[in-house]
């Protein structure tokens, strides 16, 4: 793979972990600020989670987003070594995980027609599908045959 290509991946991974972001400070100006003018607090998560463990566990993800983005970019460290199994089970997870999260949306809508089609509980579901995709970009990149083999 060259050099502009490990960087297509660095910026469509960047991206997808941009959204994240995203969707991660907004819960938490609505948390901790009471910002009024985003969507109110039971629209941003499903309770799985109480936000207390929720919100660590998103911290987590977003650095773990920001050292495999900064591999990509700089073009060396673990997250650019080549791992084929991990690929597959990564894309193969994350085609699941999408589907899962498909198949959450039409239970959502069809047991609760009032929050079609972006009303409460949608906003989990999307940044989901992102968290999805960028899995799927991760495996294609991690899995692809060229790479510098495994150390």
């Amino acid at each position: 793979m060259t050099r502009a290509e490990t960087r297509r991946y660095a910026l469509v991974l960047s991206v997808l972990a941009f959204l994240f972001l995203v969707r991660v400070l907004g819960q938490a100006l609505v948390a901790f600020f009471g910002v009024r003018w985003l969507p109110a607090m039971p629209e941003w998560y499903s309770g799985l989670l109480p936000y207390r463990l929720l919100l660590p566990t998103q911290l987590a993800i977003l650095l773990i987003q920001a050292k495999v983005s900064t591999d990509l970019f700089r073009g060396h460290g673990p997250m650019t070594v080549q791992r084929p199994r991990v690929g597959r089970a990564l894309r193969w997870f994350s085609v699941v995980y999408f589907a899962a999260m498909v198949l959450r949306y039409v239970l959502t809508m069809a047991w609760y027609p009032e929050r079609r089609w972006l009303g409460m509980g949608t906003i989990p579901i999307v940044f989901h599908w992102v968290l999805a995709v960028y899995l799927y970009a991760l495996g294609r990149y991690t899995g692809r045959a060229d790479a510098p083999p495994r150390r």
